[in-house]
């Protein structure tokens, strides 16, 4: 199969312009929708809807677009892993990761990535959603746990620490729990799809957050809204480090029972199918980012 075609089939749908894809791989528009038309025949079945107006993809198209995607990382891969193919970070890196972690750490380095690495594309899923990375054709995810699928790989970025939290005027008003016991007596606030959650202190001493024990009245699928309610005053939290560590600094919350944090071994991870892992740009993407956030993470200072 023509790889080449391949690669501007996957650049007009990206683009939804095939002759701004054919330019960008140098390619004439007459070359370029011969080429397509060529793969389409090959397949026998049409990729793209084309009119005089605009280019849309087609059911067949979208359903063939990810197996592309996946068969030019794995071409990329195999020439990087002999030394050979080109080096320079080059194409479009589709990358998810968790909402409220993108608005505090990633958007605000993007700039520079993009000015490093010119010739790099940044097609950014930025939601809580987990999505699977073979099927939604990712070639990067931010998870806060490694995956145990064994056609992913994993690159830690950074650790983390969970910790309980409450606003200054809950704690004035309904006082802090002197134990992990004591928690029952307050209103908790839980995270939809988390259960008990355990609890450890510097010395060894054991307790757990379970929400369903204070009989919780609110519960929360998005962190950077339980954030919000706790700073507002309606409980007590888990949360991870990395996103209060700025209302913990400001005071517009204190730490609960602060020589406790969950017993979660808590991280940060950059996942990635297997056939990507030599891949130049997404080695140079993992690599800035360590660079701009797991060296020395803000939030562990």
């Amino acid at each position: 199969m023509d790889t080449e075609a391949i690669r501007l089939f996957v650049r007009a749908a990206e683009m939804l312009n095939i002759s701004a894809a054919g330019r960008e791989l140098g390619m004439a528009p007459a070359v370029a929708s011969a080429k397509l038309a060529k793969l389409e025949k090959s397949l026998g079945a049409d990729l793209l809807h084309r009119s005089t107006r605009k280019v849309a993809l087609s059911l067949e198209g979208a359903e063939f677009l990810p197996f592309a995607r996946e068969l030019l990382a794995q071409e990329d891969a195999a020439f990087a892993a002999l030394g050979k193919g080109n080096l320079e970070a080059t194409g479009t890196l589709r990358f998810t990761a968790p909402s409220t972690f993108a608005q505090l750490y990633i958007a605000p380095i993007l700039p520079a990535f993009m000015q490093r690495h010119p010739k790099v594309h940044l097609d950014l899923r930025l939601t809580d959603t987990e999505f699977d990375l073979i099927e939604g054709s990712f070639d990067l995810a931010l998870r806060y746990a490694a995956l145990p699928d064994s056609s992913l790989k994993a690159r830690k970025l950074a650790d983390d620490v969970v910790v309980l939290c409450a606003s200054p005027a809950y704690l004035e008003q309904h006082g802090a729990p002197p134990t992990p016991e004591a928690l029952g007596q307050h209103q908790l606030i839980a995270f939809r799809g988390l259960g008990t959650t355990p609890l450890v202190a510097a010395d060894g001493r054991r307790g757990e957050f379970d929400p369903r024990t204070a009989g919780s009245r609110l519960t929360i699928d998005d962190g950077a809204s339980q954030r919000l309610a706790t700073v507002a005053g309606a409980g007590i939290s888990l949360n991870a480090l990395w996103s209060v560590k700025a209302d913990l600094d400001s005071g517009a919350l204190t730490r609960v029972l602060p020589d406790y944090q969950a017993d979660t071994r808590a991280a940060l991870w950059l996942v990635y199918p297997q056939s990507n892992a030599l891949t130049a740009k997404v080695r140079v993407f993992i690599d800035f980012l360590l660079e701009h956030i797991g060296q020395r993470p803000t939030w562990l200072q």
